[in-house]
């Protein structure tokens, strides 16, 4: 059989610190088949939220029976638990602090929770610190070998959940807020795009006073620095500046209320 599932690593650790690569490491050292793929270690800096959407939008596009080690860990040596999942043929590992949140609310609730509890399966000694090299990282190198997860720990019955803002309607008008702000400075909201429809709308981000904004299929429909709006490729709301930014030139990035009502 072989044993050469894809890893991803997602992290806030940057490029120019050596962990990420540590990472890599300890799980090609345990496992050197394995196929180690970074989605991205720029997520803000302990911005749990951040992490949690990063992931629940990129997950679901990966194969059944990928490897998602997840590490935005401001909690790392406290009372929080190092946790494995399964969501909707996807396979996590990573701190139980919420990062997990969207994959779970976008391809399903978990089928399986365990506590990593099993110390056979970490890297000696562990660090208080570093959890992502000690213990996330060789639990999914094992477990890419084919270890039964149930030999991970316990299971853990309730995963830590993010509160999450429900976008919400009255009138004609949309209440909501702005769930990322992209590297484009493009604002995608929590609004679905499917209750909406592309008659003129004022738009109000984080308590600006209200302001046409044309709606476009596409950022090209637009001439270059005109704000506009459209549904994003993730199914929201989002506004956008046409090569430009939007969170530049609103002054808004994510948590910003966002109010959307009829011209």
């Amino acid at each position: 059989m072989s044993h050469a599932p894809v890893i991803t690593l997602t992290t806030d650790y940057g490029d120019t610190a050596p962990y990420a690569a540590v990472l890599k490491g300890v799980i090609l050292g345990i496992n050197p088949a394995a196929r180690v793929h970074d989605l991205t270690h720029h997520i803000r800096p302990q911005d749990v939220a951040h992490g949690s959407y990063y992931l629940g939008v990129a997950a679901p596009y990966f194969p059944p029976g990928t490897i998602h080690v997840a590490v935005v860990d401001p909690g790392v040596g406290g009372a929080r638990h190092p946790i494995y999942a399964e969501a909707g043929g996807q396979r996590l590992v990573g701190p139980d602090n919420g990062l997990f949140t969207h994959v779970f609310r976008h391809i399903g609730g978990p089928t399986c929770v365990r506590r990593l509890a099993e110390s056979r399966f970490w890297k000696h000694p562990v660090s208080a610190t570093f959890h992502g090299r000690d213990v996330f990282a060789p639990v999914a190198a094992h477990l890419s070998l084919g270890v039964d997860p149930a030999e991970l720990g316990p299971e853990l019955p309730a995963p830590v959940l993010l509160p999450t803002d429900s976008a919400v309607t009255f009138g004609g008008v949309w209440e909501g807020v702005v769930q990322t702000a992209d590297d484009f400075g493009n604002l995608v909201t929590n609004i679905p795009a499917d209750k909406l429809k592309t008659l003129p709308v004022a738009v109000a981000v984080g308590g600006a006073p209200a302001r046409p904004i044309p709606w476009v299929r596409t950022y090209g429909e637009a001439p270059p620095g005109e704000l506009v709006c459209l549904f994003s490729s993730d199914g929201f709301f989002e506004v956008a500046v046409v090569n430009g930014s939007a969170a530049r030139q609103l002054g808004a990035g994510p948590g910003a209320a966002v109010r959307v009502e009829p011209a």
